[in-house]
């Protein structure tokens, strides 16, 4: 296939994608930015193969979230922050765990149908629930495990465990899941 069949080709993709993928790829877009943006606004030194190796992977992540691109991204932004980033549990943490998960799970839905697939709202709202029930609990997990962590409560990481598994069950229910379905 030569280089104007698949530009061709792609755009023909693109021209055929529905709303539900292009909202998925645009989160991806956005939530990725702001994953990048906010650790890069920080005082303390980040490593510069972050934003670079970064910028490219979310780029092919947004145009093909099937690929391990995003897998990538998330991997190199959640390191850069734990090799360089202070231990302190801070807002621009929080916001950048929340845009990484967006980036998930964005890429989870966008990677389920081809660009070229039409999906209705129904699949949409399917994965807006859960989406937003996720992105609604990082904060209060990661509130809650500071409170903890700062009150040297014993048993400390059984409790933040157990409020992990509880959001989880929250989102896995909230997204329509069943435990006697097969």
């Amino acid at each position: 296939m030569t280089a104007a069949e698949r530009i061709t080709r792609l755009l023909a993709e693109l021209r055929g994608a529905s709303q539900a993928s292009w909202i998925a790829r645009v989160a991806i877009a956005v939530a990725g930015a702001v994953a990048l943006v906010v650790p890069a606004l920080q005082s303390w030194d980040q490593m510069p193969l972050v934003p670079i190796v970064g910028t490219a992977m979310l780029l092919v992540a947004v145009v093909l979230p099937d690929s391990a691109a995003a897998l990538v991204f998330l991997a190199v932004v959640a390191g850069g922050w734990v090799v360089r980033a202070p231990a302190d549990l801070t807002w621009a943490l929080v916001v950048t765990a929340i845009a990484l998960l967006v980036v998930h799970l964005a890429t989870a839905f966008a990677g389920q149908l081809p660009s070229y697939g039409r999906a209705g709202r129904r699949a949409l709202r399917r994965w807006v629930l859960p989406a937003t029930i996720a992105a609604l609990l990082a904060p209060v997990v990661a509130i809650a495990a500071a409170l903890v962590r700062g009150a040297d409560v014993p048993g400390s990481l059984l409790v933040t465990v157990g409020a992990l598994i509880g959001a989880t069950a929250a989102v896995w229910f909230a997204s329509g899941q069943s435990l006697t379905e097969r």
